[in-house]
């Protein structure tokens, strides 16, 4: 464990927040202040930290100052020293007895050293301050640095919003980071310079960067008790709803909803070489579908749950033409979503004043590898799942073989079960849905609400003789026995159970065909 002496002249709020963190684990044996009655002090001891007061006689020297400052600490067990806000500059004697001494300064050294920095920042009227970590060395502000990070400068800005922007934006993100590394012995300090070990780039970096800049603020969130806006990532190339144009400028712009579900349609339809069309409804496909022709993949799409599709999100991967506009218009839609539009289209979607038209051009090749999600304190980063496995990877596991038309249906199933929420089931015939089970806790229960979907809400369509696609493994053959019940013949699975053979038996018992991927398709949010 890192043990940690505190130095601070006045509140410490940089040391009560690393005592409260405990970053790697370290630990704060002591908190010295040299002024009389220093609120650190009271902070301190509320986390039971002891506590010492070296005041500097008037004329007492520098160098006598600091050795009673260390002949305090003597009594404490301590492997490196943490200055915040200690309005002394230690001297070259102290720097030589004590242990490793790390500062916060309120810049980005070498810029704006001294004590009046946030007021150099704003006078020379830069964009960008931040925070240093460094060593601490003779040299006033100066040493090698450890870490540092960035926070931007408004327009509104002044001293005091500035200080406390930077405090709890940068400091209380770069100096606990530079005490884990010292805890995680990651660091080495040699020659003037510091080298962290690990610190480095690559599809996971040691430290991100988040830069996006506002596009909008939103009527709302997802409720209207919620305030929202959305921001723009400028460096993305990719086909996104966040960079489309709305082509009919007069209807109500977007909101927090619509830009959610808009981007799962969007995604959802980039699986698609072939003519594709989905409609979405609070980010889960209500039906999708490809076909000759996007008028065709439209109705087919619609059709799987017309109900459910009231007030959802159309995608489309083609041009729309004005016949597939004409049925978008036939029943109340939010937004449509397409990489371009005929002239006849656009007459006819106009029409409909509070139905957003986007533009999101070319499709063209998906580049962004990464998705994220916020979660209090911090983020969720994973590489988006771009995977979907070809007829070669599909391994038949039962004693009937899927035919061809099953097989073609698998691999359609796959991709548009990858965009429904976990636990989610899909059942598909040729390359359309006709009925979709999601965000179930219970797979069973997946399972019967797919198949109530497709007998009771699909239009022209039912369950029999479908090809069902579940996102996960099935964990007992009662899921199969109720895709067997609804009339499905074939199953994709990703397969991996401990009873994957009691399941197997099922499927066989019902001729049912099942092939395994050996992924799965989880999508939690």
């Amino acid at each position: 464990m890192l043990k940690i002496a505190g130095l601070a002249s006045n509140r410490g709020r940089n040391l009560l927040h690393i005592a409260d963190q405990a970053p790697g684990g370290a630990k704060l044996s002591v908190v010295l202040t040299n002024e009389e009655g220093a609120p650190v002090l009271e902070g301190a001891s509320e986390r039971g930290i002891p506590t010492e007061v070296v005041t500097r006689g008037d004329d007492e020297s520098r160098e006598d100052h600091e050795r009673r400052v260390l002949d305090r600490l003597d009594g404490y067990d301590f492997d490196i020293v943490c200055l915040d806000g200690y309005m002394r500059v230690l001297t070259e004697a102290f720097i030589d007895d004590a242990p490793t001494t790390l500062n916060v300064h309120p810049s980005l050294l070498p810029s704006f050293s001294g004590m009046d920095a946030h007021e150099q920042v704003l006078d020379a009227g830069v964009r960008m301050t931040g925070c240093t970590v460094h060593v601490v060395d003779e040299e006033v502000d100066g040493g090698p640095i450890v870490t540092q990070e960035a926070v931007p400068v408004y327009e509104d800005d002044n001293e005091a919003s500035l200080k406390e922007r930077v405090l709890h934006e940068a400091e209380f993100t770069a100096y606990p980071r530079a005490v884990r590394w010292f805890a995680e012995d990651r660091v080495t300090v040699e020659d003037e310079t510091v080298h962290v070990d690990g610190d480095e780039g690559g599809e996971f970096p040691e430290r991100r960067l988040i830069s996006n800049d506002l596009e909008a603020s939103l009527r709302y969130g997802e409720n209207p008790h919620q305030d929202a806006a959305v921001y723009v990532d400028a460096a993305c190339d990719e086909a996104s709803v966040v960079h489309a144009d709305q082509l009919n400028e007069g209807a109500k712009a977007l909101s927090y909803n619509n830009y959610n579900d808009a981007d799962g349609a969007l995604n959802l339809i980039k699986e698609f070489d072939e003519p594709a069309a989905a409609v979405i409804k609070h980010t889960n496909p209500a039906g999708c579908a490809t076909a000759d022709t996007l008028a065709d993949a439209y109705e087919a799409a619609l059709s799987t749950d017309p109900m459910s599709a009231f007030g959802g999100i159309v995608a489309l991967n083609r041009e729309c033409d004005a016949a597939t506009a004409e049925q978008i218009v036939d029943s109340f839609k939010e937004v449509v979503v397409a990489p371009d539009y005929t002239d006849a289209a656009l007459d006819v979607l106009t029409e409909k004043n509070n139905l957003r038209v986007l533009d999101v051009g070319d499709l063209g090749e998906i580049s962004e590898r990464f998705t994220e999600k916020p979660i209090v304190g911090g983020r969720l980063v994973q590489e988006r799942d771009t995977w979907s496995p070809t007829v070669d990877e599909l391994e038949v596991v039962t004693e009937r073989e899927p035919s061809e038309e099953e097989l073609e249906t698998m691999l359609f199933s796959w991709k548009v079960l990858k965009h429904v929420k976990s636990n989610g089931i899909l059942f598909a015939k040729g390359t359309e849905t006709v009925g979709v089970g999601m965000g179930q806790v219970s797979r069973v229960d997946a399972v019967r609400l797919a198949a109530m979907k497709a007998d009771e809400h699909a239009e022209g369509k039912d369950a029999e003789g479908a090809v069902m696609a579940s996102d996960a493994f099935f964990p007992f053959p009662d899921g199969i026995e109720e895709a067997a019940e609804a009339g499905i013949t074939a199953v994709v699975q990703p397969g991996g159970s401990v009873n994957d053979e009691d399941v197997i038996e099922a499927a066989d018992e019902h001729d049912i065909a099942m092939a395994f991927t050996g992924r799965r398709c989880f999508r939690h949010d």
